[in-house]
């Protein structure tokens, strides 16, 4: 699948809004029969474009109040260095998405954490344990303007 119609950008906006659609939902909703959109949905899965189906779970609901943005500065700038940070953040669960960055520093963090103490713990305890982290700098989410996963699909609608 190298190119996207309508129907399979009316597939991914669907899917991205709510990805519990039943199949016959989903055909109604995009003007398609069960069959064929069940066909391009598994086509989408296939070539990759649909990476996976997940709950989103309500952070401060499961107790995690704190989301704290930290940028790590490193030692030195090395394949090897960066791999084996790189491995290391992958284990840790507080940390729910990570970004190789530009400019100053060298990963944009993002954690999650009960607290402030909670969130200084694993600073303290597991950040400045990294491998090759000469320093760490901290901001901290004091609230939420627009929280999506979401894709903007509309400029792949634009090339039709």
């Amino acid at each position: 699948m190298e190119s996207l119609d309508k129907f399979d950008l009316a597939i991914l906006q669907e899917l991205q809004a709510d990805g519990r659609l039943t199949n016959a939902e989903l055909a109604q909703r995009v003007g398609l029969s069960a069959a064929p959109c069940w066909r391009r949905v598994r086509a989408l899965e296939e070539s990759g474009f649909i990476k996976g189906y997940r709950a989103e779970i309500d952070r401060h609901k499961i107790g995690l109040g704190v989301l704290a943005f930290v940028r790590v500065d490193t030692e030195r700038v090395t394949h090897e260095a960066t791999r084996k940070l790189e491995d290391a953040i992958r284990k840790m669960p507080e940390v729910v998405a990570c970004h190789y960055i530009s400019g100053t520093g060298t990963f944009e963090l993002q954690v999650v954490a009960q607290d402030l103490n909670g969130f200084s713990a694993f600073a303290r305890q597991q950040l400045m344990s990294l491998p090759n982290v000469k320093d760490l700098h901290t901001s901290f989410s004091l609230g939420e303007v627009k929280a999506s996963h979401a894709l903007p699909l509309g400029h792949l609608a634009l090339k039709k």
